[in-house]
């Protein structure tokens, strides 16, 4: 017979699921149990009353793993109430202790060597131009590393779970209830970026980037006007009797007179209408330059709208304020339970981040708003010669930035402009330009 010696039941289990097989062993002579503490054997000729005890100290044990539990979650969801994050830090973060005797993980701060070039990262694919391959290329130049992978450089699957993490915006999501709830660490990226990313994630899941090892320039930007769908781009060659070879570009769409049918529509058909668009958008030096003149003399007025936008935030967060105050105040007083009252001032926290947010930026705006609007108007007007000769990425980063989306009918291009370049299509005169501009202040 083996004894099975511990110091107390609770060693040897937690729960009831064991006995069976203990029980077992202990009828067959395999084994026998002695428990120090409780002094107690257990073996086959056990008495009733040490039986019962055995089970008693089982169910004791089993009790304070329940309650271990019970002040585990509890513990969690107070630090998740109070914005605290309850596990490792997102790369971006690190985790720092307050002496040689903290025992926990620390507190988490911005890592001030990896954020820029992590918040570097979501702003590059945000633009759509680059596949999560080509961000796994771009993160290795500029030296983005961790402490895990490959010599701590990150992986596809890294970056796929990165750009997918709440966090970087300032919302922490709690896997385990399906949860988001605010955090009280500094974002690294706005929501608008964030959004942005989800984007074009999701549009690149029904669009792959390369074929055969070749870049397509309008692959997963263009669709069939006639059925929805994506048009796919293809190489055709053909070869001459002189020996030499020619290789043109197609895009495959759906024909509007018979939509059961393809067509192949040359590449350059469409860059010619991109570039006729982008000409559009052009203004003559004296124009631009009049422009430019006009918004810096207009301040005074984007001053006034900054000024009465600030007001109306403040006194938005004013109220959201009090509100989490009263919320508060139902919850001691039970009018509320608790999924409600938690439920209900996540919300109430969110919408006081996000203003909180717009104030720190509206701050920052009275800087940056005539420089922002004038730059705009420079790319608008300067698009066309930029993508004559700019790379096959910069082509696809401006066409992601002007065009809202494109579409082939047959071979004409169907196209809308994100705001506000649909302002300054075909603005040749400057009093047009002015008039829609002042209805807008």
């Amino acid at each position: 017979i083996t004894a099975v010696v511990t110091d107390k039941v609770d060693r040897l289990q937690r729960s009831y699921k064991e006995m069976p097989l203990l029980e077992e062993l202990i009828k067959k002579q395999k084994i026998e149990l002695h428990f120090h503490v409780e002094n107690l054997q257990i073996h086959k000729n056990s008495t009733h009353q040490e039986l019962m005890i055995w089970d008693l100290h089982v169910m004791l044990a089993k009790s304070y793993v329940n309650s271990l539990k019970e002040n585990v979650n509890r513990s969690i969801a107070q630090k998740l109430r109070n914005g605290e994050w309850i596990s490792t830090a997102p790369l971006g973060y690190k985790h720092i202790k307050a002496g040689p005797r903290d025992r926990g993980m620390g507190k988490i701060v911005v890592d001030e060597d990896r954020a820029p070039l992590v918040r570097k990262l979501f702003e590059e694919y945000a633009t759509g131009a680059y596949t999560l391959g080509e961000m796994v290329k771009k993160s290795k130049e500029w030296g983005l590393t961790n402490q895990y992978g490959n010599k701590g450089f990150l992986s596809r699957s890294q970056i796929h779970r990165m750009i997918q993490n709440p966090f970087y915006y300032g919302m922490m999501l709690y896997r385990k209830k399906n949860k988001t709830f605010p955090h009280k660490y500094p974002p690294l990226i706005s929501k608008a970026v964030y959004d942005q990313c989800q984007a074009v994630r999701k549009g690149w899941n029904k669009k792959p980037f390369k074929y055969a090892g070749k870049d397509f320039l309008f692959r997963g930007l263009v669709r069939c006007a006639t059925t929805g769908r994506l048009g796919t781009a293809q190489t055709k060659k053909k070869k001459y009797l002189n020996g030499g070879t020619g290789e043109w570009t197609y895009l495959r769409v759906w024909n509007p007179d018979n939509p059961e049918k393809h067509m192949l529509v040359r590449e350059e058909k469409v860059l010619d209408q991109v570039e006729d668009v982008f000409k559009a958008l052009e203004l003559s030096p004296e124009d631009l330059a009049e422009v430019v003149d006009y918004i810096k003399s207009s301040a005074d007025n984007q001053q006034d709208y900054h000024e009465r936008r600030l007001e109306e935030l403040h006194k938005e967060l004013i109220t959201v304020k009090r509100r989490i105050s009263r919320l508060t105040d139902l919850f001691v007083d039970g009018d509320i339970d608790k999924d409600t009252h938690e439920e209900r001032r996540a919300e109430l926290i969110k919408e006081r981040d996000d203003i909180m947010f717009e104030i720190e930026q509206s701050n920052t705006a009275d800087d940056n708003f005539t420089n922002t609007l004038i730059g705009t108007v420079e790319v608008a007007s300067g698009a066309y010669d930029t993508f004559k000769v700019g790379t096959f990425e910069q082509k696809r980063r401006l066409l992601n930035f002007v065009f809202d989306h494109l579409e082939l009918k047959g071979s004409t291009l169907c196209y809308s402009l994100k705001k506000p370049f649909d302002r300054f299509v075909d603005l040749s005169k400057i009093e047009e330009w002015r008039a829609r501009e002042d209805s807008n202040l």
